[in-house]
């Protein structure tokens, strides 16, 4: 069955960096649509950015452009997040996800069957 697993979470100050990973197993990685998602205490999950393994397209969430970049190791089946600039309204458990094999229209929860079980972001002053 699909695994994911995130990794590389972490406590950092603003403007600091960090860089999840997500291996992926039991998955023809190609034939993906991979996605980061994010949840705060209170707060409902929502999607940051994802990448189509087939075509490389990447989207990402206003709130993260020009500060977050989404990658992927085809050769490795794994998924990363590179997080610059970071800032408290980043903190949250950061979700990796997939669906096949292509992107959803609505980049939302509900569009993704296969979920990690998470890496926690806390970003301070």
């Amino acid at each position: 069955q699909v695994q994911l697993v995130e990794s590389g979470g972490g406590s950092v100050q603003a403007g600091g960096s960090l860089r999840l990973s997500c291996a992926a197993s039991g998955v023809t990685y190609s034939r993906y649509c991979m996605a980061w998602f994010r949840q705060a205490p209170g707060k409902e999950r929502e999607g940051v950015a994802r990448i189509s393994t087939i075509s490389g397209t990447t989207f990402y969430a206003d709130s993260v452009k020009g500060r977050f970049t989404i990658s992927q190791d085809n050769a490795k089946n794994t998924l990363y997040l590179q997080m610059n600039s970071l800032k408290p309204d980043d903190t949250g458990m950061y979700y990796c996800a997939a669906v096949s094999p292509f992107c959803p229209v609505v980049f939302g929860p509900t569009s993704f069957p296969y979920w990690g079980q998470g890496t926690q972001v806390t970003v301070s002053l």
